[in-house]
Order: structure tokens, then sequence, then C-alpha cells
């Protein structure tokens, strides 16, 4: 791939002006920037990253619209897990304060209840394994039957690395999307995961994809990598074509070798997403973990008006988030509408 010479100072390079060119190929065109590209977004000066949210804002209201796509999500296996992500309070192999506990189906169809007064349209059922056991996927039928039965609601899953098996048993109990993350970029994985592999979990979105399920697969921000990494992973998203990409920003849990990272400072993470969303024009681009901490209430109407256009709210799996009613009138003050249950089938 030939390279442009850029100038830092002004984002200017041998073949425009980057937002320039963006605002023809992305938002005139539909067609996500290059990995080279992304990175001339991500070395833009302080001084225009409004000038970056604004153009994000415009393309996804040009390829997504106006409508937001609430989730909710709840741990039906928390802590206990035996991967090493560097980053997870939920491994087994940290001294970190969460302990191994299950959710029985009741509190699950209940969870799903809560979420779907909301005005979510999506439930993401989570369990840190490296991968479903039978035991598991038992309970996963049992739940998503049971929140089907009674929840008008969208069943989501992230439940690790799948066999073909697996993955077509999900797809037949009506799994609508699966998440699978994968977290970072390929050159960096190594540097957050030993234990497992960055192509494993490709592999799993791959066949998650084939069956027909809807692909969720986003990653972390503030893990150590370089901006020309994070461009990498951009690109690396956009090429799975997924769904549905959350954005999370690093929270250094207490006991994971990830404890003594810095929080990401907001106009870094806002300057991402403005470029994630020029990665990926018509993705669903979720705020989820570590927004708060980053961003803070008015980054996070930033974030809404840079090119995000979907939200977890509530609680995350070990971290508090903010009130559910502190993001939906976030979203009525920002006039965006929820997206209807009948438009995400």
């Amino acid at each position: 791939m030939t390279t442009a010479s850029t100038d830092t100072a002004t984002g200017t390079t041998a073949e425009g002006d980057i937002l320039a060119v963006a605002r023809e190929q992305v938002l005139e065109r539909g067609e996500g920037l290059s990995e080279t590209q992304v990175l001339e977004v991500l070395q833009l000066p302080a001084e225009r990253l409004t000038e970056a949210l604004a153009l994000a804002h415009e393309v996804r209201m040009r390829w997504c619209g106006p409508d937001v796509e609430v989730e909710g999500i709840v741990s039906l296996k928390t802590g206990g897990c035996p991967e090493d992500c560097h980053f997870c309070s939920q491994s087994g192999l940290f001294d970190s304060p969460v302990r191994a506990a299950w959710l029985d189906k009741d509190r699950l169809v209940e969870a799903a209840k809560q979420t779907a007064k909301t005005g979510a349209t999506e439930f993401c059922i989570v369990a840190a394994v490296r991968g479903p056991d039978e035991k598991l996927m038992e309970q996963i039928r049992v739940g998503v039957a049971a929140i089907r039965a009674e929840v008008d609601i969208n069943v989501a899953c992230s439940l690790g690395m799948l066999t073909q098996d697996q993955v077509d048993r999900l797809a037949a109990m009506g799994v609508h999307r699966y998440n699978h993350n994968l977290e970072t970029a390929r050159s960096h994985f190594p540097e957050v995961v030993t234990t497992h592999t960055w192509e494993e979990r490709w592999e799993t979105l791959q066949m998650v994809r084939a069956a027909g399920m809807e692909v969720c697969c986003g990653g972390i921000v503030g893990m150590g990598e370089t901006l020309a990494q994070r461009a990498e992973f951009a690109v690396q998203l956009a090429s799975l074509e997924p769904d549905e990409v959350p954005m999370n920003f690093l929270i250094p849990n207490p006991g994971t070798p990830f404890a003594h990272l810095d929080v990401p400072q907001g106009p870094d993470a806002l300057m991402t997403i403005a470029a994630f969303r020029l990665a990926m024009p018509k993705t669903v681009l979720r705020f989820a973990g570590g927004r708060e901490l980053t961003l803070g209430d008015l980054g996070a109407e930033q974030g809404m008006l840079g090119g995000i256009n979907a939200i977890i709210v509530g609680n995350y799996l070990t971290n508090l988030g903010r009130p559910a009613e502190q993001d939906l009138e976030m979203l009525e003050t920002l006039k965006m509408p929820i997206k209807a249950l009948n438009d995400t089938l």
C-alpha cells in the first residue's frame, strides 16, 4: 500500500486535506477510509477535533439515520475465566476482587424485562469463559427460550470462542446477534492476551456470520496500542463487515496486568470515535464500557454527535455505568429517537 506524506500540524497530505478527502469518499460515496487514511485522522491536531466529529456525525446521519439502538447486558456467569486477557478482572489468573458467580433463569428473565422497559431492542447474555461447555449451552437454551416467551426483545449472546456445532445450536435457538470482540489490532493482540490467538477469535466470527446471526465485534481503546495499531484495528474490523462495533475505553481494573495504564483521555477517545465512523460509515457504532470514566457527561454527548449511533444502558459486567434514565434523558435532549424493535429485525 502506498502512503502519502502527512503534515501532522494540519492534517494535510499530498492528496489533500484528509477531512476533505473523507467528505467526498465517505460522506458522498459511503466508502470507508483505508488504514493510512484512518491514521491521518487519528493524527489530526486537537484543534480539528470538532471538525472531525461534525463530519463523522454527518456520515452517521447520512448512512445510518438518526435512530439510536439501545442495549442492555447481563452476566450469566461472572469471574473464574481461564483466559489471561490483561484488561479483564474476570480472569481467574489474576488477583482481582471479582469472584465466580452464576445467574439463574428467573433473574435472567427479570433482567431482560427491566432492559426492555428502557426501550432497548437488544439484550445480551454474557459469560466469562473461554468457550461454552455443555452445561452452559443448556443454560443458554433454557434462558433464551424463557426470555423469548416472556419479553419482546432481541436476544444476543457473548460466550467466547465457539465450535461449529455450538454456532449452529445458538442460531437454532433464535439468538439474534453474537458478540465476540477482537479487542485490538492483530499486531498488538499478543501484548493483550497470551492464552489464545486473534485468529481463533476471527474464526468464531466467520462461523457466526455464515450461520446467519448478526456479528457484534469491537474492542478496547487505550491498551498501550499505537495510533498506527488503532488504525490497523479499525480497518480489520471494517473488513469483517460487522453489524455492530462496541467502542470500549480501558478501565484499569485493580489486580489486572493493565491496572497501571492511564485512563484514555477524552479528546483522544473522541478522535478515535470519529476515525472509526469514517472507517465504517454504515455500521452500528455503540458506546460501551469505560465511556463514563474517559468522557464524562459532556464527552458522551460529543460522542453521540460524533458518529455514535448505539448505546449500552445501565451497568456493565463488573463495572458500574450511568443510570439508564440518564442516558435516555441525554438522547431526548439531543432529539435522537430510540430505534424500534421492528426496525432491527
